[in-house]
């Protein structure tokens, strides 16, 4: 069980931190919920201590870590699938493992696509949760601002599409 003023991670929604564990009823049954502030746009979210989304939380990455994933973010290419239909799927199923290196490809696959050939809308949804999972939880580790966060990433893949430009 995590405490107050613990940093974690709850999949497909980001990182934040436990501000509170209230007693709710809901639906007759009183359960214990962590009320959980993310990082990204200082929303909450409640959830209970126990049951499946207390399963999936984790804590934090360390400093450490998240300079691993930057330099991941940094060196990680692969060629994106052409089929959006595949695409799709694939990166849902990344994002929902919760690994930070999964949601870091499908950042950086994505943010390249959206400079280089453009998103569907369903695309542009997913990038901006991606995006909002992964800086969140940059953003607790580095103790650095979102925005921050952002040009570092976007200066990685504006790099990229500036190199790949050179090569051909």
């Amino acid at each position: 069980m995590y405490n107050i003023g613990d940093k974690i991670v709850y999949p497909m929604h980001g990182a934040g931190v436990i501000e509170g564990i209230e007693e709710r009823e809901v639906l007759g049954e009183v359960n214990q919920y962590y009320i959980l502030r993310m990082s990204y746009d200082d929303m909450k979210v409640m959830f209970p201590t126990d049951g499946v989304a207390a399963d999936s939380i984790r804590g934090v990455i360390t400093l450490e870590e998240a300079n691993n994933v930057i330099t991941y973010f940094n060196d990680y290419y692969e060629e994106i699938n052409t089929n959006w239909n595949k695409r799709y799927r694939e990166n849902v199923i990344r994002i929902k493992s919760g690994n930070i290196y999964e949601v870091a490809q499908v950042v950086k696959m994505l943010m390249y696509r959206d400079k280089t050939r453009g998103l569907s809308s369903g695309e542009r949804k997913m990038l901006a949760n991606a995006k909002q999972i992964l800086i969140s939880e940059l953003v607790l580790a580095k103790g650095l601002p979102q925005n921050e966060i952002e040009k570092i990433l976007s200066d990685i893949v504006d790099d990229l599409i500036s190199s790949a430009k050179e090569n051909s």
